[in-house]
């Protein structure tokens, strides 16, 4: 299983240059021998829907490992991009999700970690998306490595999970962080984070909530390997992390 996980720790290293956003108008791309489930509604809240781009390899002979992506923007913007940028793992014949979750406008923290567990929860539980519970990875850049560190680290943890009715325990393998933030009380109060406090609404001045979002406080021995990529000299003014 060790060997499993370096080899598609290996293979994720690849796309990661340039794999922040998503170019939307570039034209659009559809693999080949994929089913695609385009704007997938995985949840509602009120008149917010979840939606997510779903490519499952055809006729798989096993259970395939999933990809599953979180885009960034601060928690306030961004959009699930298109999958042009997840090429090199179709060739791999990996399932490849990319998500949309609840931004600042819509609701406050914890609404987009628990979009993010909610979107695990719907694929693991369908037999028909055939996704190898025990293969699964999470991704993202910025606000979305966040995410998607803060959703791998939970383990038995259900607090994010008042939406998801997946009974067995969600099994991450693997974590790929893009600069995502890792202490969000650091971050917030920061010069270049405290204009994103508004993800927090009501509690940005709460460091124990702030600590409850913070995939530091949930760093063990038995968390995921996790693969970080950090610049030296990004210019871009939401990449201050710890």
């Amino acid at each position: 299983m060790k060997r499993n996980i370096k080899i598609l720790l290996l293979l994720l290293l690849f796309p990661l240059v340039g794999l922040g956003q998503a170019d939307v108008k570039s034209q659009l791309y559809l693999p080949a021998n994929y089913d695609h489930y385009l704007e997938l509604p995985y949840k509602k809240v009120d008149n917010w829907k979840g939606v997510m781009d779903l490519f499952i390899p055809q006729n798989a002979a096993t259970p395939r490992p999933l990809i599953l992506f979180v885009h960034g923007g601060g928690w306030t913007q961004g959009t699930k991009g298109t999958a042009n940028q997840f090429k090199i793992f179709f060739k791999q014949d990996y399932a490849v999700a990319t998500i949309e979750y609840r931004l600042a406008k819509d609701a406050p923290a914890p609404a987009a970690i628990e979009d993010v567990r909610s979107a695990l929860c719907f694929l693991l539980k369908d037999p028909k998306y055939n996704i190898d519970p025990n293969k699964v990875v999470l991704m993202g850049g910025s606000a979305g490595g966040h995410l998607a560190l803060l959703a791998g680290y939970q383990g038995v943890n259900k607090q994010f999970d008042a939406d998801c009715d997946y009974q067995k325990t969600i099994k991450i393998a693997a974590v790929v962080d893009k600069y995502g933030i890792t202490d969000v009380w650091e971050y917030i109060n920061s010069k270049n984070g405290i204009r994103n406090a508004v993800w927090l609404g009501g509690k940005a001045k709460d460091q124990e909530f702030a600590a409850q979002l913070s995939p530091l406080t949930y760093v063990k021995k038995t968390s995921p390997p996790t693969f970080i990529v950090h610049g030296t000299a990004d210019p871009s003014e939401t990449t201050s992390t710890r």
